[in-house]
């Protein structure tokens, strides 16, 4: 075959497999587009009209026509009620994560127990309420914590207290109620998370230090969290994102009261957005878009700061494996 020959086959060989790959990639996309469509739709356009709605003065219904540039986030920043429910969502984020992430690595340790029985029965009850819709649990919950609900029978049952006590009509009360609730609500993905960080530790390091001697405490400080660290940050993070956007839970529960004692961000926006509780009469939601504007940029602050921190520790943990290999290598050339 000449020279001629071979350099006019290849080129036909590249546009042969360019077809091929063109097909493939076609396929591709074509069953990539049903969600790519839905996720334009219903998360990216929104996510977009956002951050313009926050501009006007706008009810929802009709033209943009009445641009208010940042009057809106002025508004915003001096609204007590704002802040308060900023708290509030504070409180409630704090709180669930340290009740609900400390609670479930506890359980967890429990359930990795090999002399355990009937493992698999305790996970599936702590798991039920994770699949459980959270707006029945919040209704559910309300009628338990009620002034004529069943903790209070108990107690007066049990001659601990004479009167029912006010679990959701006092706003401290309230809060605590919440907190817990949504604690429990969580505990069991929480716990999947745990079980899994849990799990992948070799148990050739807990034979080991057994050998040396260590006790349950010293063998939890120096091999399990240490080890558990990377999956640690990410089940913090995802408390925290997850409890920044609380909705139905306290919609269902408290309903924000007792006098906004118990209102969250999320409420917060949806009250401005889709009723007329801020004493108007009409939604106004380009002040709720505003409003939701700044709920994700503080969840994003929280990402940030996490992601930050997990870098910083990257890099030092590169930088000291590099020392370290420095100095074997003085050490060798000494």
């Amino acid at each position: 075959m000449s020279q001629t020959q071979m350099n006019t086959d290849v080129p036909h060989k590249r546009r042969k497999m360019s077809r091929r790959q063109r097909r493939k990639y076609m396929w591709a996309y074509l069953f990539l587009a049903p969600q790519l469509i839905v996720f334009l739709v219903l998360s990216a356009y929104p996510i977009v009209m956002s951050y313009v709605y926050s501009f006007f003065r706008w009810t929802g219904v009709g033209p943009l026509d009445n641009f208010i540039g940042f009057n809106n986030y002025l508004q915003l920043f001096q609204d007590n009620r704002f802040w308060m429910d900023f708290l509030n969502t504070v409180y409630y984020v704090v709180g669930t994560t340290i009740i609900g992430v400390g609670g479930a690595l506890i359980l967890a340790m429990i359930l990795n127990d090999a002399r355990l029985k009937g493992k698999a029965f305790y996970r599936t009850i702590y798991f039920l309420p994770v699949v459980t819709t959270t707006a029945i649990v919040g209704i559910i919950m309300s009628n338990i914590f009620g002034i004529d609900g069943l903790v209070n029978a108990i107690l007066k049952a049990i001659n601990i207290v004479d009167q029912p006590i006010p679990w959701l009509t006092d706003g401290a009360l309230a809060m605590i109620v919440l907190i817990l609730v949504g604690s429990w609500k969580g505990l069991g993905i929480n716990m999947i998370y745990w079980l899994a960080g849990l799990q992948a530790i070799p148990n050739e390091l807990y034979e080991s230090a057994q050998l040396d001697g260590a006790g349950f405490w010293k063998t939890l400080r120096y091999v399990t969290l240490p080890l558990l660290k990377p999956i640690t940050a990410v089940i913090v993070l995802l408390s925290l994102v997850s409890g920044m956007h609380v909705f139905d839970l306290v919609k269902t529960l408290t309903n924000g009261g007792p006098y906004f004692a118990t209102e969250t961000l999320d409420l917060y926006i949806y009250n401005y957005a889709f009723t007329n509780v801020h004493g108007g009469s009409t939604s106004m939601m380009g002040y709720a878009s505003a409003a939701g504007v700044l709920l994700g940029l503080f969840t994003f602050g929280i990402s940030l700061i996490f992601g930050s921190a997990g870098f910083i520790g990257d890099i030092r943990k590169v930088r000291k494996k590099r020392a370290e290999a420095k100095s074997k290598k003085k050490v060798v050339r000494s």
